[in-house]
């Protein structure tokens, strides 16, 4: 099963594609753990990534898929795997066709877990974080026994900047505006699988299982 998973911040991609690989044997590759093992290995493609980060630059397409064709050649991948947060661009995802075909192999299913963006912020802005031990409660699906006071060390919660609604929906927003393209990209091939993110996480986890036959 090879397959790249989709989903807005608080849709519980993360939470869906850990259950996916415990279940089916397959590794989750997310871009930030691509470069810092290509990096702490000295790849070819790492090291060249390392002169960009090094900068604070961008690294380029052709690099960024060079570390992708590294990190797909390892034997873990061998059965398959789930791609988190690539490709994030239109040539990326054009690149990414190019490099399966030259190893034999394609993507069988682009899992999108669709959640509205009020659900989202309602979700996100909602968390509350202890200054002290930097535990996590949400104010109306796990709050403290306490407004505003941690349960565990008595510390003070507070919201963080991340979790500011203008941040939020600013955050949507460009997700949108790099997703979108991507999945017409790929619904054009065929291989979209639109999933309903709002119901709980076993729900949203058969609901992908049905749709993938897994």
């Amino acid at each position: 099963m090879r397959m790249i998973l989709v989903g807005p911040p608080g849709a519980g991609k993360g939470t869906q594609a850990k259950r996916i690989t415990e279940r089916l044997g397959i590794p989750q590759i997310s871009t930030g753990d691509m470069f810092r093992a290509a990096v702490k290995d000295g790849t070819e493609m790492g090291l060249k990534a390392k002169e960009y980060m090094d900068k604070g630059a961008l690294i380029p397409d052709e690099v960024v898929i060079g570390v992708v064709k590294e990190r797909l050649s390892k034997p873990d991948c061998a059965k398959g795997f789930i791609l988190d947060g690539f490709p994030r661009t239109l040539a990326q995802a054009s690149a990414l066709d190019n490099l399966l075909k030259e190893i034999g192999t394609a993507i069988d299913h682009v899992v999108v877990i669709d959640v509205p963006d009020d659900d989202l912020v309602r979700r996100l802005s909602g968390r509350r974080t202890c200054r002290n031990c930097g535990f996590m409660y949400h104010i109306e699906f796990n709050p403290p026994k306490k407004p505003g006071i941690c349960d565990r060390c008595g510390g003070e919660l507070y919201q963080r900047d991340d979790d500011k609604e203008e941040t939020i929906r600013n955050r949507l927003k460009t997700y949108h505006a790099q997703t979108e393209p991507i999945v017409e990209f790929y619904s054009s091939k065929g291989l979209v699988r639109k999933i309903d993110g709002t119901g709980s996480m076993e729900e949203v986890e058969k609901a992908i299982e049905k749709e993938i036959g897994a």
